[in-house]
């Protein structure tokens, strides 16, 4: 398993398709695709937003998330850091951002390799080269 995490729009997604040999027919979008589809998935973009939709269809995102690192160990998996700035108001925010750090420590950890993109430049912070 791989983990690509950044900010929004810093090119994550470019980074996995030129560095890990990702092809678009086999990236999967967190926010629309099936739950079941990302356990058969080369590629998982939009992590954090897959999250939100668990959380909203009462699944556990941990559980969830255990079971894809258990299921599907070799897949890259791209998720946003959505943990910094400003704390949010309303509570379901505040879960919601929770459950994908949460989630994003146990991809991390069960990770050969993890990257951090900023501006198209990705950072290895585990494994690599």
């Amino acid at each position: 398993m791989k983990m690509i995490t950044g900010g929004a729009f810093q090119g994550k997604t470019s980074y996995a398709v030129h560095n890990f040999g990702i092809l678009a027919e086999n990236i999967k979008d967190g926010e629309k695709c099936g739950f079941d589809e990302v356990f058969g998935a080369k590629c998982i973009v939009n992590y954090h937003l897959l999250v939100k939709r668990l959380i909203d269809n009462g699944v556990e995102p941990m559980e969830f998330t255990e079971q894809l690192c258990s299921e599907n160990s070799d897949t890259v998996v791209i998720i946003n850091e959505i943990g910094c700035g400003i704390v949010p108001i309303e509570k379901s925010e505040r879960i919601w951002r929770e459950q994908v750090g949460r989630c994003g420590c146990i991809i991390a950890g069960k990770s050969q390799e993890v990257v951090r993109v900023i501006g198209g430049i990705g950072v290895v912070i585990k494994g690599g080269i």
